[in-house]
Formats: structure tokens, sequence, C-alpha cells
């Protein structure tokens, strides 16, 4: 690509994990929301905007990899600006890596849930948050694939006010449902539920639930 970074990629990677205390901007889970044992993958913006390089790929396939394996729904959190152009094709390449593992997932007859925060765009937007079985978004999220200004740029139209905003998307099907953060575990739970046709109560009793039911428990990132 013949580009070069104002600042050698070492460095900002030892400062972002000095900076966040994580080894990649992906952090991978296991835990309970409403009884119910899920995976659940999200991004710190903190670590150079939460891009997608080789290590969130590898974060990405484990949270997969170790739903599939327990049976279990998986939640990604979605936040970022897209690839890493430190790691060019190699960051390219993890669109078509999460891909493939959200396809796996699916086959398995797994949800699939993506909850859509404030930013997320690129490489991010054109894969794994956009193929969710659900998707959610806080209010007010930035969610796109270019920049505004690149898109009337190019389209050489008005752009509608907002249209890159959740309730814009939602109004148009590309997100389902706006919940409030104070109100997502409630409203996971409970489509959860009916996804997996699985009573609460019971659910509890089969994953003998404790106090650290609706909290997620690191399990790698």
């Amino acid at each position: 690509m013949n580009w070069t970074d104002s600042k050698p990629y070492k460095d900002r990677l030892k400062s972002a994990r000095k900076k966040t205390g994580l080894d990649c901007s992906m952090v991978v889970a296991s835990g309970f929301i409403n009884n119910i044992k899920i995976t659940a993958v999200a991004s710190d913006f903190d670590f150079m905007g939460a891009s997608i390089g080789a290590a969130e790929g590898e974060a990405f396939l484990f949270a997969a990899q170790h739903a599939i394996e327990n049976k279990q729904p998986l939640l990604v959190v979605s936040c970022g600006g897209g690839a890493k152009m430190q790691e060019s094709l190699i960051s390219l390449s993890q669109l078509t890596r999460t891909t493939l593992a959200i396809n796996e997932l699916k086959s398995a007859g797994l949800p699939y849930f993506v909850l859509l925060t404030d930013p997320t765009a690129g490489g991010i937007t054109a894969s794994y948050a956009m193929l969710g079985d659900i998707h959610l978004a806080e209010p007010g999220a930035l969610i796109a694939f270019a920049g505004a200004r690149v898109i009337q740029g190019t389209v050489k139209e008005e752009l509608p006010e907002g249209f890159q905003k959740s309730e814009y998307l939602e109004k148009t099907g590309f997100v389902d449902l706006i919940v409030e953060r104070k109100d997502l575990a409630e409203k996971i739970g409970t489509l959860l539920s009916i996804l997996l046709k699985k009573n609460s109560d019971i659910s509890a009793e089969e994953n003998e639930t404790s106090e650290n039911t609706q909290q997620l428990s690191k399990v790698a990132s």
C-alpha cells in the first residue's frame, strides 16, 4: 500500500496496552444474562480506536469457537473504525475470518447477537457487525461504512439528517431495536429466551447460577 505511519506500530501497541491493560482491543468473556449462559466479545475504543488486526481476529475466532463448543449464544459488542492500516492485508483478511466463524456458529444453530455502539464503522460494519440474527443499538450511535462527506461527495446529493445514526438505521431496517444501556441485560435475556425456547427458571437450574449471574467473567483477551 506504500503507506507509512507517523509513529512505529510497535510503539502504538505498547502505548495502547499500557493505557488499557489489554493485549488487543477485544475482550472475550463467558457468563450469564438473565440466567442464560452466553459467550461475549467486546471492543475497547481506547485501544487504537478498536481497529481490527490479527490479534482481534484471533480473539473473535476464540469467542465463536468457545460458543460452539459450549453450545452458547454469542453476543458481540461492536465498536471501532475498521481495519488496522498498519497490518495492511493481514487486517483486511480478518473480515473474512470473522464472517466464516459466524457461519460456523449459525450452522451449529446458535444465536448471534450484535450490539452496535458508538462508533461502529468501516470494515467492522462491513463484516461481523451486520451479520447478526438480531441487531441491537444504543441510542445515538454512529453506525456507518464510509464517512458522510465521502458519501455525499460520491453521490452528489444532499443526505438525510442523521442518516448514519442508530435511530435512522432502525427506520430503514438495518437495526432491529434501540435499547438504552440500563435495559440491555433484560432485553437481551428476553430475546435469548425466545430464540432458545428456554424458560429462564429451567435455564438457571441447568447452569447452577450463583452470585455471578448477569456478570461476565473474563476468560480471554
